[in-house]
C-alpha cells in the first residue's frame, strides 16, 4: 500500500468504506468485496479491507482499540502488545520523564501508551507510509497534540537536541530471511542502542527475549514480561529507568520478581509438589529467587521444575500434586494409562527429546479419567510424573 491510498481511507468515502467493513468476517470477503467495488473505487476497497482483515488480527494484541487503529502488516506484526506498551509507559512516567524520544516507532503502539499516560512523545520511523498510520492512530486516540510524527532515518536524529529527556528504541528483528537473533545484525545494531545511553541519560530498549545475558551491561536492568503465561519481550533499561539487574513481569495483575543474587537450589528428588516456572523467570534467570520464595528445589541442574513438599501458591509458577513417578518407558506408561483408565492426558516435557504429540498417539489414552503427565530428566534417568493441577 503507498502513503496515498492509506491516507485515501482517511477521507470522507475511506471513513464511510471502513464503517461499512465493522465486524468484518473473512468468511465473506469474496462477497463482500464485489458488493463494494460497485459503490466504491476498486483501490479503496483494496486497502479498507486490508485494514479491516488487520484489524481483526490487532484485537489479540490491541484489545478494543484495534476497531479504531491502523496497521501494515510489518507493522502489526513487530509492534508492541498493548498491555506491554502500557507496563513500560509506567516505567517511564516513575522515573520522571517528560518527553520520549521513540526510535523506530512502527504504528506506534509504544508511542500511544507513552502518550495515554501523559508524555509526550517525538515518534521516529524512517518509512513513509508507518508515518502515515501513526499520525493516524495518534488522531484516532485523540493523542495528537501529543505525538510529533517524524519520517526519517533514526540514527541521523538527536533525542537530545529535541529536547528529550529519555529514549526507547525498538530496532527491526526480522529481515525477508526470517527473525534476526543476533543483536549486531539488529537495524540498527545493538551499538547504536548503547551508545544512545552516553547521550541521554534514562533510556530503554526492546530486544529478544533470548538476548544472551553477557549483552547486558552491568549498570542496566534486563526485564523480561510475559503475559498470561506467553513471555513477549525483553526490555533493557539505563539509568533512572533501571531498577534491578533482572527481572521478571508477569501479566496480567503486574506480579514482579527481581534478582537478589540466590544461587540455584542443590537438585533433591521429586517431592509432593512440581513447579514450572513462568517463562519470564526462567528466561531471567530467576530460578534461585523463586526456589527461596517457595521453599522448593530443582530435580536437576540444567532443568527448571522446582519441587517441594509443601504446596505454595504463586503466579510466577503452575504448580502440580504429583501422583506417581514412574521410569520414562512408552510400553510402561501405556500400561499405566490404560489400566487406570486416562482417556483425557495432557503431555508436557522439558528436557527430553521427545514429541508430546506422537507420544500421545502411542499411549492411547482411553477412559473417564484425567492426568498430566510431566516427562523431563533428574540425573542420571529420564521419569514421568503422572500429576494432576494443584491450581
Amino acid at each position: 500500500m503507498e502513503p496515498g491510498e492509506f491516507e485515501a481511507l482517511l477521507g470522507g468515502p475511506g471513513r464511510e468504506l471502513m464503517d461499512e467493513l465493522h465486524g468484518y468476517d473473512e468468511a465473506d470477503a469474496l462477497a463482500l468485496a464485489t458488493k463494494l467495488r460497485a459503490r466504491y473505487p476498486a483501490p479503496l476497497v483494496s486497502a479498507a479491507l486490508t485494514q479491516a482483515r488487520l484489524r481483526v488480527r490487532a484485537a489479540a494484541k490491541f484489545g478494543s482499540l484495534a476497531d479504531v487503529l491502523f496497521f501494515t502488516p510489518t507493522g502489526l506484526e513487530q509492534s508492541t502488545r498493548r498491555s506491554v506498551a502500557e507496563l513500560r509507559a509506567r516505567r517511564y512516567v516513575a522515573a520522571g520523564v517528560r518527553r520520549v524520544a521513540d526510535l523506530c516507532c512502527g504504528v506506534g503502539g509504544d508511542a500511544l501508551a507513552f502518550a495515554a499516560a501523559g508524555l509526550d512523545v517525538l515518534a521516529v520511523d524512517r518509512d513513509p507510509l508507518t508515518c502515515a498510520v501513526v499520525r493516524a492512530n495518534a488522531s484516532a486516540l485523540n493523542l495528537a497534540d501529543r505525538i510529533e510524527v517524524r519520517c526519517a532515518d533514526v540514527v541521523k536524529v538527536s533525542p537530545e537536541a529535541e529536547g528529550c529527556d529519555a529514549v526507547f528504541l525498538d530496532p527491526a528483528r526480522r529481515t525477508d530471511l526470517g527473525r534476526v537473533f543476533d543483536p549486531a545484525a539488529y537495524s540498527p545494531p545493538w551499538e547504536f542502542a548503547v551508545e544512545l545511553v552516553e547521550r541521554v541519560a534514562a533510556a530503554g530498549f526492546k530486544v529478544a527475549p533470548g538476548l544472551p545475558h553477557e549483552l547486558i551491561p552491568d549498570d542496566a536492568e534486563a526485564e523480561w514480561v510475559s503475559d498470561r503465561g506467553e513471555v513477549k519481550e525483553a526490555g533493557i533499561y539505563f539509568g533512572p529507568l533501571a531498577k534491578v539487574g533482572r527481572s521478571a513481569t508477569l501479566l496480567p495483575g503486574v506480579h514482579r520478581l527481581e534478582s537478589r543474587g540466590v544461587p540455584d537450589p542443590v537438585p533433591v528428588a521429586i517431592g509432593r509438589y512440581l513447579y514450572e516456572p513462568d517463562g519470564a523467570v526462567i528466561r531471567a534467570h530467576l530460578i534461585g529467587e523463586l526456589g527461596e520464595e517457595l521453599g522448593a528445589a530443582t530435580i536437576d541442574p540444567k532443568i527448571a521444575y522446582l519441587t517441594a513438599d509443601r504446596l505454595t501458591p504463586t503466579p510466577f509458577a503452575s504448580a502440580y500434586e504429583v501422583v506417581d513417578v514412574l521410569p520414562f518407558s512408552v510400553k510402561r506408561l501405556k500400561a499405566f494409562v490404560s489400566e487406570r483408565g486416562i482417556g483425557n492426558l495432557t503431555i508436557k516435557k522439558r528436557g527430553v527429546d521427545i514429541d508430546p504429540r506422537v507420544l500421545w498417539k502411542q499411549l492411547r489414552p482411553s477412559g473417564p479419567e484425567s492426568a498430566i503427565l510431566i516427562i523431563t530428566r533428574v540425573p542420571g534417568a529420564h521419569i514421568a510424573a503422572v500429576a494432576r493441577s494443584a491450581g
